[in-house]
C-alpha cells in the first residue's frame, strides 16, 4: 500500500519538475529535486523528493547524506544496485524499496543494467534548512 502511495507521489512530483526542479547531472546519471515541502506538524523538517535517473551503466559516486536525513527510496524503473554501510550489495527492482537512516554511508548506487535505464525516487525527511542532500566521498 505504501509503495503505491509513494509511486503516486512520484508521478505527482514529476509533473512539478518544471516549477521546482534542481538538476545535477553527470555522464550517465541525472538527479532532480522534484519536490520540497515543509512538514507543518514537524517544525523545522521538510519532505524532499529526489528523482535519480541512471542511463544504462550509470552510477553515483559513494556518498553520505545529511545527519538529519531519513531516506525512503523506491525503484520506479529497472533495477538499482545498492550498498549501504557494511551491508551486502543488493539489487532492488521496480516496485521494491529500501531505507537509509541518519549517518548511513551509501557506498554503491548504480544501474544494474548496461542496456536499460533505471529510475528511483528518494524521499528525504530532513532539516528544512538543509540544501546539500548528498556529499560525495573524498578521493
Amino acid at each position: 500500500m505504501f509503495n503505491r502511495l509513494l509511486c503516486g507521489v512520484a508521478l505527482t512530483a514529476l509533473s512539478l519538475t518544471g516549477a521546482f526542479a534542481h538538476d545535477v547531472s553527470s555522464d550517465k546519471s541525472k538527479i532532480t529535486l522534484v519536490f520540497d515541502h515543509a512538514l507543518p506538524n514537524v517544525p523545522g523538517k521538510s519532505m524532499k523528493g529526489v528523482l535519480v535517473e541512471y542511463e544504462p551503466g550509470g552510477s553515483s559516486p559513494a556518498h553520505t547524506h545529511p545527519d538529519s536525513a531519513f531516506i525512503y527510496a523506491t525503484v520506479l524503473e529497472g533495477a538499482i544496485r545498492s550498498k549501504v554501510n557494511d551491508g551486502p550489495e543488493k539489487v532492488y527492482r521496480a516496485g521494491e524499496s529500501f531505507a537509509e537512516v541518519p549517518g548511513d554511508h551509501h557506498g554503491v548506487s548504480a544501474n544494474d543494467s548496461d542496456t536499460r535505464p533505471a529510475r528511483l525516487l528518494a524521499v528525504f525527511v530532513v532539516d528544512s534548512t538543509e540544501t546539500n542532500l548528498a556529499t560525495d566521498d573524498k578521493e
